[in-house]
Protein backbone atom coordinates (compact mmCIF):
# COMPACT_ATOMS: atom_id res chain seq x y z
CA UNK A 1 0.00 0.00 0.00
CA UNK A 2 1.29 3.44 -0.90
CA UNK A 3 0.00 6.93 -0.25
CA UNK A 4 1.75 9.73 -2.08
CA UNK A 5 0.99 13.21 -0.81
CA UNK A 6 1.89 16.31 -2.77
CA UNK A 7 0.98 19.95 -3.19
CA UNK A 8 2.65 21.43 -0.16
CA UNK A 9 4.85 24.50 -0.36
CA UNK A 10 5.23 28.11 0.62
CA UNK A 11 2.24 30.41 0.42
CA UNK A 12 1.46 33.85 1.77
CA UNK A 13 -1.15 34.37 4.44
CA UNK A 14 -4.59 34.57 2.87
CA UNK A 15 -3.57 32.35 0.00
CA UNK A 16 -4.69 28.89 -1.06
CA UNK A 17 -3.19 25.47 -1.64
CA UNK A 18 -4.62 22.27 -2.99
CA UNK A 19 -3.03 19.14 -1.63
CA UNK A 20 -3.51 15.74 -3.17
CA UNK A 21 -2.95 12.18 -2.08
CA UNK A 22 -2.80 9.35 -4.56
CA UNK A 23 -3.14 5.83 -3.24
CA UNK A 24 -2.29 2.43 -4.62
CA UNK A 25 -2.52 -1.10 -3.37
CA UNK A 26 -5.85 -0.74 -1.58
CA UNK A 27 -9.52 -0.65 -2.47
CA UNK A 28 -9.85 3.12 -2.27
CA UNK A 29 -13.64 3.17 -2.16
CA UNK A 30 -13.67 1.21 1.10
CA UNK A 31 -11.58 3.70 3.08
CA UNK A 32 -12.18 6.89 4.96
CA UNK A 33 -9.57 9.28 3.65
CA UNK A 34 -8.16 11.65 6.20
CA UNK A 35 -5.66 14.47 6.47
CA UNK A 36 -3.93 15.28 9.72
CA UNK A 37 -1.27 17.84 10.45
CA UNK A 38 1.52 18.09 12.96
CA UNK A 39 3.87 20.78 14.17
CA UNK A 40 7.01 20.14 16.26
CA UNK A 41 6.18 19.26 19.82
CA UNK A 42 2.48 18.86 19.16
CA UNK A 43 0.20 15.93 18.52
CA UNK A 44 -1.31 15.30 15.15
CA UNK A 45 -4.68 16.96 14.70
CA UNK A 46 -7.42 16.24 12.24
CA UNK A 47 -7.62 18.59 9.28
CA UNK A 48 -10.37 16.88 7.32
CA UNK A 49 -11.74 13.49 6.46
CA UNK A 50 -14.18 12.12 3.91
CA UNK A 51 -15.96 8.80 4.07
CA UNK A 52 -16.70 6.44 1.19
CA UNK A 53 -20.20 7.96 0.96
CA UNK A 54 -18.69 11.45 0.97
CA UNK A 55 -19.54 12.55 4.46
CA UNK A 56 -16.87 15.07 5.40
CA UNK A 57 -15.58 16.12 8.77
CA UNK A 58 -13.25 19.01 9.64
CA UNK A 59 -11.06 20.08 12.49
CA UNK A 60 -12.48 22.91 14.57
CA UNK A 61 -9.76 25.28 13.44
CA UNK A 62 -10.82 24.95 9.79
CA UNK A 63 -13.92 27.14 10.25
CA UNK A 64 -15.11 26.85 6.67
CA UNK A 65 -11.75 27.61 5.06
CA UNK A 66 -11.05 24.12 3.68
CA UNK A 67 -12.97 21.58 1.66
CA UNK A 68 -12.14 17.96 0.97
CA UNK A 69 -13.08 15.93 -2.05
CA UNK A 70 -12.34 12.43 -3.25
CA UNK A 71 -12.11 11.00 -6.74
CA UNK A 72 -12.63 7.28 -6.48
CA UNK A 73 -11.81 6.77 -10.17
CA UNK A 74 -8.34 8.23 -9.56
CA UNK A 75 -7.85 6.84 -6.03
CA UNK A 76 -7.13 10.38 -4.94
CA UNK A 77 -8.26 12.74 -2.20
CA UNK A 78 -7.92 16.51 -2.43
CA UNK A 79 -8.13 18.98 0.41
CA UNK A 80 -8.54 22.50 -0.89
CA UNK A 81 -7.20 24.92 1.70
CA UNK A 82 -8.04 28.60 1.57
CA UNK A 83 -7.55 31.73 3.67
CA UNK A 84 -4.39 30.19 5.03
CA UNK A 85 -2.84 31.57 8.19
CA UNK A 86 0.72 31.34 9.53
CA UNK A 87 -0.57 28.99 12.24
CA UNK A 88 -1.56 26.55 9.48
CA UNK A 89 2.14 25.91 8.92
CA UNK A 90 2.69 22.20 9.53
CA UNK A 91 3.46 18.88 7.94
CA UNK A 92 0.26 17.50 6.48
CA UNK A 93 -0.24 13.74 6.40
CA UNK A 94 -2.65 11.74 4.30
CA UNK A 95 -4.20 8.57 5.68
CA UNK A 96 -6.51 5.79 4.55
CA UNK A 97 -8.53 4.35 7.41
CA UNK A 98 -10.62 1.20 7.29
CA UNK A 99 -10.47 0.36 10.96
CA UNK A 100 -8.24 1.06 13.94
CA UNK A 101 -6.19 -1.97 12.98
CA UNK A 102 -6.18 -1.32 9.26
CA UNK A 103 -4.95 2.12 8.34
CA UNK A 104 -2.15 3.47 6.21
CA UNK A 105 -0.31 6.77 6.22
CA UNK A 106 1.79 8.68 3.73
CA UNK A 107 5.04 10.50 4.26
CA UNK A 108 3.66 14.00 4.72
CA UNK A 109 3.97 17.24 2.81
CA UNK A 110 5.15 20.51 4.32
CA UNK A 111 2.93 23.57 4.15
CA UNK A 112 4.50 26.88 5.13
CA UNK A 113 2.38 30.01 5.39
CA UNK A 114 4.27 33.27 5.59
CA UNK A 115 2.87 36.38 7.26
Amino acid sequence: VQLQASGGGLVQAGGSLRLSCVTSGLTFGNYVMAWYRQTPGNQRELVASISPNRISNYGEFVKGRFTIERDDAKNTVYPQMGKLRPQDTAVYYCGAVFSRAQQYWGQGTLVTVSS
